[in-house]
């Protein structure tokens, strides 16, 4: 259940699009977990094999695409369609002649839209070198842009929600400097500090709960 309406979540989408059209690009391949989350709601630490969304200029929701075992998180914390949720077997995971990237380009093929303008995230950690060289190979007129930062872009204007959400987090993050402040000292185990600490982060506020820090 994802913290933001979908209205949000549809406005950062024909944002996004905006960008897109300034930027020449008629899809955009989003593999970055915050973008991803940030366009869809998508929220799972899933992001060990590749997964993302297509998002097309002129088509009202993107698709996500992941692992098998992880869609139905896309289904559970995601606004989209069950139609625009696809997932790629085991046998795409970790082999040397089949990649998630291939099952990409099956899908941009089958949608018409190998021939696109296609915009990648070539600077982020999770498209490595090896998904651009699956699509390469298996979409060979397509023409690729790096779109890096595309969503990067448009997430730099938050809206009122998410300032709202950035201010509690502020919050957590004062508790938890002061728990620090007042856990470390001379004798104090390291260990023991760091578990007051971990403490302060998950429990956050008497008004609102904290969470674990993932990266």
């Amino acid at each position: 259940m994802s913290v933001f309406d979908i209205s949000e979540y549809k406005e950062r989408i024909t944002k996004t699009k905006e960008r897109m059209d300034r930027e020449g690009i008629e899809v955009l391949l989003t593999i970055h977990p915050a973008n991803m989350n940030y366009l869809s709601g998508y929220d799972g630490k899933s992001f060990y094999v590749p997964q993302g969304l297509i998002l097309k200029v002129d088509e009202e929701e993107p698709i996500w695409f992941g692992r098998g075992q992880d869609s139905n998180g896309a289904r559970l914390t995601t606004w989209l369609k069950e139609e625009n949720i696809s997932a790629y077997s085991d046998d795409y995971v970790q082999s040397s002649v089949k990649h998630p990237m291939n099952f990409v380009a099956d899908i941009l093929k089958e949608k018409g839209w190998a021939n696109k303008t296609i915009g990648l995230e070539m600077g982020q950690d999770y498209f490595t070198a090896r998904c651009f060289m699956e699509l390469k190979k298996d979409l060979p007129n397509t023409v690729f842009k790096d779109a890096t930062l595309l969503v990067n872009m448009v997430r730099l204007i938050k809206s009122e929600k998410e300032i709202n959400y950035i201010k509690r987090a502020a919050r957590i993050l004062e508790r938890v400097m002061q728990v620090a402040i007042e856990s470390i000292d001379v004798g104090i185990r390291q260990c023991d500090a760091a578990a007051n600490i971990c403490h302060a982060q998950t429990s956050g506020t008497t008004e609102y709960g904290g969470d674990y820090p993932l990266l």
